[in-house]
């Protein structure tokens, strides 16, 4: 009995846990002169805990898809995000006003989400806009934020200076959970 207690506790607990391992992020550093800095990561690992609102991905570098594979191997190389070095980036935060978001119930529901974001072995705070989609109990998630390449240790200076990537970069995530 005291085993059937732990096993449905621990049941309960771990639901209150969503886990993905296909979120997509999309980044667009395109500029007037070069339509073509941009790239999506579809095998991107997250959590969402429903009680506490922590919030975590993590994608690694090198699967980030370009239309261009000479563009792959620029992003891959040392002066961009040196993959070798730095494998993965990651985000871990926690969604803001928790309450509002009613996991229990089919809506739509729109907060913010604050924490840390790890690129190039550098991390930085950020802050960004959340709405978290709730229907037949199924979540999912989608924010859109902007970074300074230069804020990351991201040289390029050639190509930010020529204006073939652009200096601040659009991030977009999708998650189903």
């Amino acid at each position: 009995m005291l085993s059937l207690s732990f096993l449905l506790v621990t049941g309960i607990l771990m639901s209150q846990k969503l886990t993905t391992t296909s979120a997509v992020v999309s980044f667009d550093a395109t500029t007037e002169k070069d339509l073509l800095p941009k790239a999506e990561n579809k095998t991107v690992i997250g959590s969402l805990d429903k009680t506490t609102g922590a919030l975590a991905f993590e994608a690694a570098v090198n699967n980030f898809a370009f239309s261009n594979p000479l563009m792959q191997q620029h992003f891959n190389s040392d002066r961009w995000l040196n993959s070798a070095a730095f494998p993965k980036f990651s985000f871990s935060g926690k969604l803001n006003k928790l309450n509002t978001v009613k996991f229990n119930k089919n809506g739509t529901y729109k907060t913010t989400v604050t924490g840390n974001l790890t690129v190039k072995g550098v991390t930085k705070p950020i802050s960004a806009p959340v709405t978290i989609s709730v229907l037949n109990g199924k979540v999912s998630g989608t924010s859109a934020f902007s970074i300074t390449l230069a804020d990351f240790g991201i040289a390029g200076q050639t190509q930010i200076a020529s204006g073939k990537v652009a200096q601040v970069v659009k991030i977009n995530v999708v998650a189903g959970f």
